[in-house]
């Protein structure tokens, strides 16, 4: 079995345990329409990267290998028993809202190839679904059933970590609007709006399982580097993937003006990025445009610092013991970088 097919089947494997706990802690309740649509992107799919993570951390710390425990009564080493698929559901459940709610903010139409929360129900009931999954996120934080200033330490990495994906959101929105922004300015608002929740993934189950600083602090800076260059492959997806295949439009980033590493190189090349597509483009004119931006070499450069970023967080997860586990990890790294879509 390829690296590649081993990641696939142990996310497959972890991404069925996640759904089915899904269903059992977000049932559609009263009223319907308010746990329908809160439930709606959730049941649409998507590979649950994070909550993987998080369970393949809580494995290597635990010393078990995969499905040799119930994730429920996970053993810490200090010798509780530890709820780890309930963190895991928080860190999914956490993705959904940021999703509804940038889903509303860029006004698109399409999210996991559905129509995106907002255009299947109305922008009132998509505001509320988001709301309703932030506040349960915190409710199964604290249902792992881990002592108690564990699960306050877990509650305050969870708290910060969405503060700063609104923080990470709002300058993403500001950088829209200025043509000055430079690479820092960028790599700190991705950390912000799409690292942290990587890094919380990684780092919350060594919190609730009695970690020592250390293994939660190379933790929490694997998930930063991993989160980085997944949101910089996701750059990259945007303008070489098909619109069916993403789940949304090819070259969206372009379209809406939004900074991007590429882009940021590509400026810095003297290409006057703004005008490389129209409002409404044609699939020729983002044809067009990637080889644009391929000639200036800013697609390279992308693909370089997102490799780069990827071989430190690798290097970070030498404070987990070896085994099964932080191998998965390792070869996660890789395939976030190495993934079609």
């Amino acid at each position: 079995m390829s690296s590649s097919d081993r990641v696939e089947s142990a996310i497959a494997e972890r991404r069925e345990i996640v759904n089915e706990a899904i269903t059992e802690q977000l049932p559609v309740q009263k009223p319907e329409r308010l746990y329908a649509a809160s439930r709606y992107l959730l049941d649409a799919g998507g590979k649950r990267l994070r909550p993987t993570i998080l369970l393949l951390t809580a494995e290597a710390i635990s010393g078990v290998e995969p499905f040799d425990a119930e994730y429920r009564e996970f053993p810490s080493p200090t010798g509780e028993e530890v709820d780890v698929l309930s963190a895991a559901v928080s860190i999914e459940v956490i993705q959904s809202f940021t999703l509804i709610h940038d889903d509303i903010m860029d006004d698109d139409d399409l999210r996991r190839g559905v129509p995106a929360v907002h255009r299947e129900y109305d922008l009132e009931t998509a505001i509320l679904a988001g709301d309703t999954l932030y506040s349960k996120a915190f409710e199964y934080m604290l249902d792992t059933g881990a002592p108690a200033e564990r699960s306050v330490e877990a509650l305050d990495e969870l708290a910060t970590t969405c503060t700063e994906i609104c923080e990470g959101q709002a300058l993403d929105v500001d950088f829209e609007n200025r043509g000055d922004v430079t690479t820092d300015e960028y790599l700190e608002m991705v950390e912000f709006k799409t690292a942290v929740l990587y890094a919380a993934a990684a780092s919350i189950p060594a919190i609730l399982l009695g970690s020592d600083d250390e293994t939660v602090d190379a933790l929490h800076g694997y998930g930063l580097d991993i989160g980085r260059a997944f949101q910089i492959q996701d750059d990259l997806l945007d303008l070489t993937v098909p619109s069916d295949t993403l789940g949304k439009q090819r070259g969206s980033d372009l379209i809406e003006g939004k900074r991007t590493i590429i882009t940021l190189h590509a400026r810095d090349q003297g290409i006057d990025v703004e005008s490389l597509v129209s409002e409404d483009p044609t699939e020729a004119e983002i044809e067009a445009a990637v080889e644009t931006l391929e000639d200036a070499g800013s697609i390279d450069f992308a693909r370089k610092m997102a490799q780069d970023l990827v071989e430190s967080g690798k290097e970070r997860l030498e404070v987990l013991p070896d085994g099964e586990s932080r191998e998965l990890l390792e070869s996660i790294a890789d395939y976030l970088v190495e993934r079609g879509y």
